[in-house]
């Protein structure tokens, strides 16, 4: 007995190196796995550049021709744009950094909640999805990564727009890089795991409808065209709108590309918008695994 418990001991320790081996070795296939995701979505979306630049410019350009364009050359223009008064006049100033959160808004629904009910309906692609080796719910993370890349790019698109097309260039100033970075990051995230969350709560039959029932509505209470601190007067609007997770993208880039507007404080903008990335990641994957397995 003291024979084979001494063989025991001593065989532990040759076992360890075996065994972090085989988890490195499962961690490789792993990274392997989300690695080949990501590269045939990207393969995807390069076939398709095209339309997702059309989608990404169309409603900004329109907008942006319309209200800082056409309407500055109108007779009482200025009148027509109280919210302009806040940066001298320049209603583009206020509205870039907002343009710019809805369009990484709306490319990280699109991405991921729009393909979501195609697989979860008639294609059924999402069964060759998790049948790769990788964990379901990393499925579910490489779409919000994927997608936050679309919002990163679809925010690279709408910046040239919302400065040149406008009558009055919009004032911008990046006082830190770094801070800019982190905020385009995190609120792209957040849209990923906000499609996410959308396209595994819903019917697939039902996508449509959410984009005039949710996503319309916190479009035009996310501070996107007037700043945050213009609530002042309608209290209870402004209490309430600290809900919608497009306010603290809208507050954020305002912050760092055009300081000299009213904004929140940049810590809270930090700290919400890392709130809102957890919460909605753990619903969205909840959502996925329920609809995938359950």
């Amino acid at each position: 007995m003291t024979q084979l418990a001494e063989a025991a001991n001593t065989s532990t320790p040759l076992n360890r190196p075996t065994i972090r081996a085989a988890q490195s070795s499962k961690l490789t296939q792993y990274a392997r796995a989300f690695v080949g995701l990501f590269r045939r979505d990207l393969h995807v979306l390069r076939r398709e550049l095209f339309p997702f630049v059309i989608r990404v410019c169309m409603n900004p350009l329109l907008f942006l021709f319309v209200f800082t364009y056409v309407i500055p050359h109108m007779n009482a223009g200025a009148a027509m744009n109280p919210t302009a008064a806040m940066a001298g006049n320049a209603f583009s100033t206020v509205l870039l950094p907002g343009l710019m959160a809805v369009a990484i808004m709306f490319s990280g629904i699109a991405a991921v909640a729009l393909p979501l009910a195609q697989e979860f309906g008639i294609t059924r692609e999402i069964d060759d999805r998790v049948m790769c080796p990788l964990p379901v719910p990393f499925v579910a993370i490489e779409k919000i990564c994927f997608s936050a890349v679309q919002s990163v790019i679809a925010a690279c698109i709408v910046y040239p727009l919302a400065y040149y097309v406008p009558a009055t260039h919009p004032t911008t100033h990046v006082s830190s890089w770094p801070f800019l970075i982190l905020i385009v990051a995190l609120a792209s995230l957040t849209a990923g795991a906000l499609g996410l969350t959308i396209g595994t709560s819903v019917k697939p039959q039902q996508i449509g409808l959410i984009f005039g029932v949710v996503v319309i509505p916190i479009t035009f209470l996310g501070c996107v065209y007037y700043p945050w601190a213009a609530l002042t007067h309608i209290r209870w609007l402004q209490v309430g709108v600290l809900i919608n997770p497009i306010v603290y993208m809208s507050e954020g880039l305002r912050a760092s590309l055009t300081p000299t507007l009213p904004h929140m404080n940049p810590y809270i903008i930090v700290g919400m918008l890392l709130v809102s990335l957890c919460l909605l990641t753990t619903l969205g994957i909840r959502g996925f695994l329920r609809r995938v397995i359950g």
